[in-house]
């Protein structure tokens, strides 16, 4: 399962986050989203835009095609 196959309001845990490339998967280590840690989806943008996601007690939004590359369980 995927970041965005999660509904608003659920809780999974990063499972995986290598299907990203270095640069952008470096950023999201120093936001604090690494393997292991709890994410939640907090809202998705309509007509495809971002989604919104608390992880480390901080929200941050995501392109979807960026989401799309984080594994969850």
């Amino acid at each position: 399962m995927v970041l965005t196959d999660l509904q608003p309001g659920k809780r999974a845990t990063i499972t995986n986050i290598s299907m990203m490339s270095d640069i952008l998967k470096q950023r999201l280590i120093d936001m604090g989203v690494h393997e292991g840690e709890e994410v939640c989806v907090k809202c998705t943008m309509p007509f495809g835009g971002p989604v919104m996601v608390e992880v480390a007690g901080q929200c941050i939004c995501l392109r979807r095609k960026e989401a799309a590359c984080i594994g969850v369980e």
